[in-house]
């Protein structure tokens, strides 16, 4: 049975960083790629960032480049993403999941928050 648990998230103020973690089982991580997804609340899934099953290249989306970075470790059947310089439109729920599509059933993601 295919999981995917997020964990990590939390309250931050601006500025501050966090690090998303996603642990994966039942299937072979190592042979897919892995994306972050977020919603937030009143809003439509929102793409975050990708990285391919050898993890040689990663993408980021416009918003996250120079402050997230996603990154994995096969050994551990792990994802993360690396959030820095925090922002208040950062706030939002986030999953991971295999890419590209089709996805796994979603899990239930790990909320963010950034308050002032």
């Amino acid at each position: 049975q295919v999981q995917l648990v997020e964990s990590g998230g939390g309250m931050v103020q601006p500025g501050g960083s966090l690090r998303l973690s996603c642990a994966a089982s039942g299937f072979t991580f190592s042979n897919y790629g892995m994306v972050w997804v977020r919603q937030a609340p009143g809003k439509g899934p929102e793409w975050v960032a990708a990285i391919v099953a050898d993890g040689s290249t990663t993408y980021h989306a416009d918003f996250a480049k120079g402050r997230f970075a996603i990154s994995r470790d096969p050994t551990k059947n792990a994802m993360y993403l690396e959030m820095d310089s925090l922002k208040a439109e950062d706030s939002a729920v986030y999953y991971c999941n295999t890419s590209p599509p089709p996805y796994w059933s979603w899990g239930q993601g790990i909320q963010v928050t950034v308050f002032s």
